[in-house]
């Protein structure tokens, strides 16, 4: 199952939505400065594909500018926007948006001019799927990837099987490095508060990353801290291109195309993680769990590994309930709690959880067809 369906279309999981105890006081819903913003609650909006862009330009409309205006009204305190193609290579679903064309970057202006009006902080998710795609996606052209190998399964919302990509050259990737900087300037262009790298969840950046679809031979491929290189590129590009303070860098270990996949070696794989982000002066980290409980090595979970090698900010994420989300954030294991679904199914989700109000659960069938 795909990031994106796992990410917004259905789930198995529960949630504990009792009323925080502390209310009010709770850490929760304090305001915080991260980098360069100053946030009105510990909370972020995760990121999840939506697909509601045009198909063919990939640009928003009204309804995407209502729909973050609502959650930034509501107190959200970081909003991070669906992943935004740097590349129409990078297209991975039908309708999704980008930030590479000057029209793309215009209609962005309407969401983030909305999202200020109303005191939010909005950030892009700098997005290119690689080797989980379709050519009848990306204009005739194969996905890039770093080798030649076809992912298994279907690609989502498509319903065809994942192309055999092309293997980048090293023209290709001096491109692609250039397309992620240029896109975090649009994005600043367009008003956005800042960019997330999305590096996770065996898209390019990350099948870079993995063993199992990097098979190259050149300074790209080898052991994992070699395998990292296309990702410090393109993190010092973007960091070069908008400064470090309105970066951020989401990894994992999780691929959509392989669910179940966990590092041999979890902590090693993470210290490695983080020797390569303080190397291009990263400062801002979204580690990506499917489970934010789940212990991986050592009796820890991936962010309290996170945290031994970590002293700058860290977005938790990983269907978090606010009593687990409030833990985390008073040990100091998190600075900011991220929501995924129940911030889709309900726009009033701060305020919910400051009333003790119910939670409407999230239903596939009735909140993705439309913004609400």
């Amino acid at each position: 199952m795909s990031q994106a369906t796992r990410g917004i279309y259905a789930s198995t999981e529960t949630y504990n939505w009792e009323k925080l105890k502390d209310g009010e006081n709770s850490k929760l819903f304090e305001p915080v400065k991260i980098g360069a913003w100053s946030l009105k609650t510990r909370t972020a909006m995760a990121p999840m594909t939506r697909c509601f862009a045009d198909d063919e330009t990939g640009v928003v409309g009204e309804d995407v500018v209502e729909y973050y205006r609502k959650r930034a009204a509501d107190g959200v305190g970081l909003i991070i926007t669906e992943g935004v193609l740097v590349s129409f290579r990078g297209k991975g679903n039908p309708k999704v948006p980008g930030i590479y064309t000057e029209e793309q970057t215009e209609a962005w202006k309407k969401v983030t001019e909305a999202v200020h009006a109303e005191g939010g902080t909005i950030i892009a998710q700098l997005w290119h799927v690689g080797r989980l795609s379709h050519n009848e996606l990306t204009n005739g052209y194969p996905p890039q990837a770093p080798s030649a190998i076809a992912a298994e399964g279907m690609v989502p919302r498509f319903r065809k099987p994942y192309d055999t990509p092309e293997e980048m050259s090293s023209a290709h990737i001096e491109e692609l490095v250039g397309q992620y900087a240029k896109a975090a300037k649009n994005a600043i262009d367009a008003g956005f508060d800042g960019v997330e790298i999305h590096g996770a969840h065996g898209y390019l950046i990350d099948q870079f990353n993995s063993d199992f679809s990097n098979h190259r031979t050149d300074r790209y491929g080898g052991d994992l801290a070699q395998r990292l290189t296309l990702m410090k590129e393109i993190a010092k590009a973007v960091i070069d291109t908008v400064g470090t303070d309105r970066t951020m860098i989401r990894f994992s270990a999780h691929k959509s195309d392989a669910p179940t996949y966990m590092w041999e070696d979890p902590e090693m794989a993470i210290r490695t993680f983080i020797e390569a982000f303080k190397e291009v002066g990263a400062t801002l980290l979204h580690p990506s769990t499917m489970d934010f409980n789940r212990v991986i090595a050592d009796g820890k979970t991936m962010h309290q590994l996170v945290r031994k090698y970590w002293d700058d900010v860290i977005v938790g994420v990983g269907t978090l309930d606010p009593q687990t989300a409030e833990k985390a954030l008073v040990e100091g294991t998190i600075d900011v709690a991220a929501f995924g679904r129940p911030l889709v199914s309900n726009p009033d989700f701060i305020s919910r959880l400051r009333n003790g109000d119910d939670l409407e659960e999230y239903e596939a069938r009735k909140h993705l067809p439309e913004l609400i």
